[in-house]
């Protein structure tokens, strides 16, 4: 079984306007949206199209968490959110005009039991499944999180996916994840440094790989993808052609493809080209792509 992680939940509210936002003024819309997700529901939401049953864990609060648990049920995922006693689960406003303007809530407060709850989740996965931890870390959460709960699952052959940033990601290569994610601007933010080539990018992934990753996937949007293997192997994808109408979700298209042409093939050449499809389908999408969109790309790769 696959089983993703949500600390946080959001429902993104996209209102779209033909004319400038004036602050201080009444504006108004020409058209809205609203999508439910997160990291790790995107994740889930894209190996269910490709196919792949999965459990979405995480937490939610209020009617917002409540409508987030229908969205990812009425998908075919399997929900298992522990419900919050207090607050609810975010609503991101995006604003869509000449300019984009986002306010991102902060979300619930998740209070130490629930965390426990969480832990006793996990600590139910067996040998043989994939966790995949993806996105930050609320502020009512510790910032260990992530090794607290690889740590946990360490005496388990457990393949882990790691997409995060910074010290978040860097603090958990000791733990050996299967996958992690960085894009190019982070992986340079990791080493405080700016990468301007592709043999700067392929040194510095390779750093992470000797610091505990197994396979290092580098996204570097419409310059395709690079992926440094356990065993040293060095692969490089393109994008292919296409116009892009949305960025939310790529990456974790990205993640899900991978994995999902992986446990197909067991081939990280064909892992690569499937994760670079469903990251591109997305990108090509108004919405997290469709199974059918992913394998039409992927026959062109």
């Amino acid at each position: 079984m696959i089983y993703t992680v949500t600390f946080n939940p959001a429902i993104d509210y996209i209102v779209r306007m033909s004319k400038d936002l004036i602050p201080g003024m009444t504006n108004r819309s020409d058209s809205e949206e609203c999508y439910f997700g997160g990291k790790g529901i995107n994740v889930s939401t894209i190996l269910k199209n490709l196919g792949f049953d999965n459990t979405a864990l995480g937490f939610i609060a209020g009617f917002t968490g409540e409508a987030i648990e229908k969205s990812v049920a009425d998908r075919g995922i399997k929900a298992d959110f522990i419900r919050l006693p207090d607050g609810i689960s975010r609503i991101n406003v995006k604003i869509k005009g000449r300019e984009e303007t986002e306010v991102n809530a902060q979300g619930p407060s998740i209070p130490a039991d629930a965390l426990d709850a969480l832990f006793t989740r996990i600590d139910r996965i067996s040998d043989g499944d994939i966790l995949v931890l993806a996105g930050s870390i609320p502020n009512s959460l510790p910032d260990d999180v992530y090794e607290r709960i690889m740590s946990r699952l360490a005496d388990k052959k457990i393949d882990i996916v790691v997409d995060a940033t910074k010290d978040l990601l860097k603090n958990v290569l000791k733990f050996h994840p299967f996958l992690i994610k960085p894009n190019n601007h982070e992986l340079g933010e990791m080493f405080d440094t700016v990468l301007k080539t592709e043999e700067e990018i392929i040194t510095y992934a390779g750093k992470l790989r000797d610091l505990g990753a197994r396979n290092v996937l580098i996204s570097m949007a419409g310059d395709g993808a690079i992926l440094i293997t356990e065993t040293g192997q060095q692969y490089k994808a393109g994008v292919p052609k296409g116009k892009v109408r949305n960025s939310v979700g790529a990456g974790d298209s990205m993640v899900a493809g991978f994995l999902a042409g992986y446990m197909r093939t067991g081939d990280y050449s064909a892992a690569l080209k499937m994760g670079t499809a469903a990251g591109s389908a997305t990108a090509f999408s108004d919405d997290l792509a469709t199974g059918e969109d992913i394998e039409k790309l992927y026959a062109t790769l």
